[in-house]
């Protein structure tokens, strides 16, 4: 079967869908299950939907179907001394390229090079009225006035199916180490946030409640001088401590309890909710396992200038997920689900049960 064989199929699907008023679950690796409401709807597989179509390094951009395997992106770009900027989990071997942009996930270099929206330059879609259509490009000044590619960014596939993303890439660093420090939470916080507002090559920090670890990325020269100002002592499992944050295998993710995802402003002093705290991107976000009841964490992070997320536990069915709406953005979601989606058949209910 050839990938326009592919396409077509996936368009049959989603026009029977509508003709027949089916809802439909979009599934590609499944590594994000987990992720938002729980799901309904026949199953729509994208995961043969799959191939890099265009990259040029010199040029640090990159164009992927959907269905393609991250590891298979990751790889590809790391021949060549090239990265995801926004260094993405993967949770599976079986993380998707489309997953990952639907889901809007980033890893700890997020808050020092940029969200995945940031990166997406253009995509593909196969809307809810059965029409393939494109957005954006591969160069940013195809990026311009209402930028829909990135809207699909951590929509969750409830406006359309991805079919084809292009992104941005950088560079590796020259040069990376993780420094380490111990401290108290207050004293980790202001020390971030003190080191955020300096001219250092930041691409990493996170406070386990005793431990501050900074990673520095640059130039050799650059991140040899940022030394001595930060202090604390250089860890030889640079990589590792990443790697564990990034795919939640520290020992702080790993229990059976609720795990919420608070996203505040950097300063905000230590939140008053019992548990156990995470603090990654300067302070600016915060996990947390908890027992706490949803309402009583939900308006401790709205007090604190910001929101949270059920990243996991509960009875995703019934419990909300995502921070609650207010009548005004509410509207204006149902009104995007209703332009790209009138039918309503993808993934509903996935992030909020009104649409």
């Amino acid at each position: 079967m050839t990938l326009q064989d592919i396409s077509l199929g996936l368009q049959a699907h989603v026009n029977n869908a509508i003709a027949n008023k089916t809802p439909l679950c979009i599934k590609g690796g499944n590594s994000k299950l987990f992720y938002g409401r729980q799901p309904s709807g026949d199953p729509i597989d994208v995961s043969l939907n799959c191939g890099i179509i265009n990259y040029e390094p010199t040029e640090l951009v990159i164009t992927a179907r959907a269905g393609t395997l991250l590891s298979v992106i990751e790889k590809t770009l790391s021949d060549n001394n090239q990265m995801l900027p926004f260094e993405p989990p993967y949770f599976s071997e079986a993380a998707t390229l489309g997953g990952t942009i639907a889901c809007n996930m980033s890893g700890p270099r997020r808050a020092y090079s940029g969200a995945v929206r940031d990166f997406v330059l253009g995509c593909k879609i196969l809307n809810g009225k059965g029409e393939i259509i494109s957005f954006g490009g591969e160069v940013m000044k195809n990026v311009a006035g209402y930028d829909v590619s990135r809207l699909m960014t951590g929509a969750l596939g409830t406006l359309g199916i991805l079919l084809e993303v292009s992104l941005k890439v950088l560079p590796k660093p020259e040069a990376e180490i993780t420094l380490t420090l111990e401290y108290d939470t207050e004293q980790a916080l202001a020390k971030i946030n003190r080191l955020a507002q300096v001219d250092l090559p930041l691409s990493g920090s996170c406070y386990d409640g005793n431990l501050l670890f900074l990673r520095l990325s640059g130039t050799e020269g650059a991140v040899k001088s940022s030394k001595k100002p930060i202090g604390g002592e250089v860890i030889a499992t640079n990589q590792e401590i990443w790697h564990k944050v990034k795919e939640h295998q520290h020992e702080f993710f790993i229990n059976d309890k609720p795990l919420w995802r608070l996203s505040v402003a950097p300063d905000t002093p230590p939140i008053n909710v019992e548990g156990k705290w995470f603090y990654e991107w300067n302070g600016s976000l915060r996990w947390l396992v908890s027992d706490t009841p949803p309402d009583k964490i939900c308006a401790a992070a709205e007090n604190a200038g910001g929101h949270a997320i059920l990243y996991r536990g509960y009875d995703r069915s019934h419990t909300a997920v995502f921070h609650p709406l207010s009548p005004t953005l509410l509207a204006l979601h149902k009104k995007l689900k209703q332009a790209f989606d009138p039918a309503g058949i993808f993934n509903p209910g996935r992030m909020y049960p009104e649409f």
